[in-house]
């Protein structure tokens, strides 16, 4: 069973990718380094906002569900980890 990619690794390939083929065509091209990445900046900021406009928002859910969620996740270890803290403190204070 293969697992779908998350959405943000999509969007950031897909960013890094507006950036970095306009940047090597235009180095091609002969332009200076400096103008070159300046273009190839403003050309993928650009182009993101006009065709990643989905994957963005995607993006942006997940990661408001992730902040508001109803109950923490609280992994097994981490309950154990506290659990021990809580009993060492216990004991140092009885004392």
């Amino acid at each position: 069973m293969v697992k779908s990619v998350p959405v943000w690794i999509w969007y950031t390939a897909l960013r890094v990718a507006l950036f970095v083929v306009p940047l090597v065509v235009l180095l091609v091209a002969g332009v200076p380094g400096w103008i070159a990445a300046l273009v190839a900046a403003l050309f993928g900021l650009s182009a993101s906002l006009l065709f990643l406009r989905r994957p963005r928002e995607s993006m942006a859910g997940d990661l408001y569900a992730a902040r508001h969620r109803e109950k923490p996740l609280v992994h097994e270890d981490d309950a154990e980890e506290d659990a021990a803290i809580d009993g060492t403190s216990a004991e140092t204070a009885r004392d």
